[in-house]
């Protein structure tokens, strides 16, 4: 039976990180409205059993799961991408979540006053917003994952114990988009984070990760999704 991965069919945003865990383990799924334009998505958002409060979530048979920490928690002993304990995997929750507020503050520096209104509507709120990001929250993240990775007893070649997670999926993706969406304030903070970049090209460098990078499957960064490039936030 096939995974169903319901997420918006243009971006990349938070679904992406449950891609990366389904290509990462070769998992047999679905990205069901890149097929339907969202139809079957909107549908279930009303009429499943568990419903999500939004999009992404997965569904296997009869179960749906949202929210990506909690799809991630479910999924990763499922493909092999989670420890075997309970307190490693607790473990492994807490980074995840860590990383969920690092997302929702990189959306916030494009929409910091109104979700619902476009970026030029808010411009002035936006480059504010933007510019405590870049010069204290990014370098906080990177650090603080920086200082996990430094203090991994099986060494700092991944997250958590000594084999790839999903959290360090997530890592990759979360400095992707940074490096899309901030180019020249990510570059400053990855010169201080040797183990962060290590673990994003270690991540890249994956067989079936590469071949997804690689495919048709990847969407491109681009303006509508969590991590946009508006030249004038960066610097």
């Amino acid at each position: 039976m096939a995974y169903e991965l319901y997420y918006w069919p243009t971006i990349q945003g938070r679904g992406e990180f449950i891609r990366l865990a389904l290509e990462a383990g070769g998992a047999d799924y679905v990205d069901v409205s890149r097929q339907d334009d969202g139809k079957a998505m909107m549908t279930l958002m009303e009429t499943a059993a568990t419903p999500s409060f939004a999009p992404p979530f997965l569904r296997l048979g009869d179960r749906t799961i949202g929210q990506v920490a909690a799809i991630l928690a479910w999924l990763g002993p499922q493909l092999g991408l989670s420890p075997n304990g309970d307190s490693d995997r607790a473990w492994l929750n807490q980074i995840q979540l860590t990383f969920a507020d690092l997302v929702a503050e990189a959306h916030d520096t494009h929409h910091p006053v109104d979700m619902m209104a476009y970026y030029d509507q808010q411009k002035p709120e936006a480059a504010r917003r933007s510019k405590a990001f870049r010069k204290q929250r990014i370098e906080k993240f990177l650090g603080w994952a920086e200082q996990v990775l430094s203090k991994n007893a099986a060494g700092p070649a991944w997250l958590v114990g000594d084999r790839l997670t999903y959290a360090d999926l997530s890592l990759f993706q979360l400095v992707e988009g940074l490096t899309y969406a901030f180019p020249t304030a990510t570059a400053r903070v990855l010169k201080s984070t040797p183990h962060v970049v290590a673990v994003r090209d270690r991540v890249a460098a994956l067989p079936l990760i590469a071949a997804y990078i690689d495919s048709d499957r990847r969407i491109p960064f681009n303006q509508d999704g969590v991590f946009r490039r508006y030249p004038e936030l960066d610097d």
